[in-house]
């Protein structure tokens, strides 16, 4: 538990603790930023990492007043890292995704979910690269899948570099307009509960969209399944 804590008032106070770091490392910061970034869009195990609300808060930390970082160097890091941490995920989904995707008996790791994965980026894939950046936990999950699924490298590459730019250069460029408004620094807990929530809502919406269908579809097979007598009888009735 006492992690879990820890983790919450890390996310609470992320400028508080990002402006100890900095402190405190120097320009190691850069290479920690740069590792951050990197596992929470390279490792399918680390969703849980900050990602929009980390970059929110360096854009706002580079506008700050005697502020040691510099803008252009902390953007280019978290680009690189945002680029090759995806281009490894892909990788990883590429070597590794069939080998684990043998089982036929596996619920979850079976041959037709890579099927479907497949499936899904030839239809999807191209436009799901980029706008899975901005969604927490899918932009993890989405170049692991795209290798799984074979997709056609220079094409990923090409989406995957102007997903990194169009992420992070919204996101830290988000900080550094309203990073210095009196208020949001004031409230910046306040803001960066904000911006997790924001990014959170497409997940919101996409799983009560599915539980709708689902019971949807249940209801319209519950129909189709009534026994003709029963219908029947309910008319004469």
């Amino acid at each position: 538990m006492d992690w879990i804590l820890y983790f919450v008032d890390l996310i609470r106070h992320l400028d508080v603790h990002l402006n100890d770091l900095v402190g405190t490392m120097g320009p190691w910061f850069y290479l920690a930023m740069f590792a951050i970034i990197f596992c929470e869009t390279g490792l399918v195990v680390t969703p849980f990492l900050p990602g929009d609300s980390l970059l929110f808060t360096l854009g706002a930390m580079c506008m700050s007043i005697n502020s040691e970082l510099n803008l252009p160097a902390m953007g280019l890091t978290l680009l690189v890292a945002a680029v090759l941490g995806d281009a490894v995920n892909y990788s990883l989904g590429y070597w590794t995704g069939p080998r684990v995707f043998k089982s036929e008996k596996s619920f979850l790791l079976n041959k037709d979910h890579l099927l479907k994965a497949q499936g899904f980026y030839e239809k999807y894939g191209k436009k799901m690269i980029i706008l899975a950046r901005f969604v927490p936990i899918i932009r993890t999950f989405a170049p692991f899948v795209a290798g799984i699924g074979k997709m056609n490298y220079p094409t990923f590459l090409a989406f995957n570099v102007v997903g990194a730019i169009a992420w992070v250069g919204l996101c830290m460029g988000a900080g550094v307009q309203f990073g210095q408004i009196p208020w949001v620094k004031k409230n910046f807990e306040v803001v960066i509960l904000g911006v997790i929530f924001i990014s959170v809502l497409p997940l919101v919406y996409e799983f009560v969209l599915s539980r709708y269908s689902a019971q949807k579809k249940t209801t319209l097979d519950a129909k189709d399944h009534t026994p003709v007598n029963s219908k029947t009888q309910s008319k004469a009735g």
